[in-house]
């Protein structure tokens, strides 16, 4: 496998011309079974597998999991910013940095995956729940210097998702690891 299809192996999100309720629906279902799927994934491993980089110079796998769960936390915030303000500025943070910290590099993933169950279950039941004006409600990312509306920020989650499981995934495949 090439350094890009390691980073992006299920390719870079991109979001379709027109956000049906169909497309929609998947990516609330990607975002709501997440936390299982991530689990199944991963709770047996070992902490040497744990520690494996998924690409060179990336990140191990114990520190893509603690990261989805700093993630998704900050989503879900900017989430409920987004619905509770007009057009607020997120904040962004330097995830490769929180990806350094003792608690990324080192702890359990036990942690990690309980928050993502926490997160997740409130998260679905909110994006359950949006009405159309909701679903076109946007923030401000001052990183990019644009707005972007909720539902597609939802794919973009989605995608996250599924990006980082696929990291895990095909690791192990590499690997040979059950």
């Amino acid at each position: 496998m090439t350094l890009e299809q390691l980073k992006y192996p299920i390719g870079k999100f991109e979001a379709p011309a027109t956000i049906t309720k169909d497309i929609l629906s998947q990516w609330i279902a990607d975002i709501s079974s997440f936390p299982a799927r991530l689990k199944n994934e991963v709770y047996h491993l070992t902490d040497e597998q744990l520690d494996t980089p998924y690409r060179p110079e990336g990140w191990t796998i114990r520190q893509v999991i603690h990261h989805c769960a700093d993630s998704h936390m900050n989503s879900l915030t900017r989430f409920k910013l987004t619905l509770t303000e007009d057009q607020p500025t997120i904040k962004p943070y330097h995830e490769e940095r929180w990806a350094e910290l003792m608690d990324s590099k080192n702890m359990p993933i036990a942690p990690s995956l309980k928050m993502l169950e926490g997160i997740h279950e409130r998260w679905t039941m909110l994006l359950n729940h949006l009405t159309e004006e909701q679903k076109g409600s946007v923030f401000i990312h001052p990183e990019h210097g644009k707005t972007f509306r909720i539902d597609e920020n939802i794919g973009t989650y989605a995608w996250h998702c599924n990006h980082h499981l696929a990291h895990i995934t095909q690791t192990k495949k590499r690997n040979n690891w059950k």
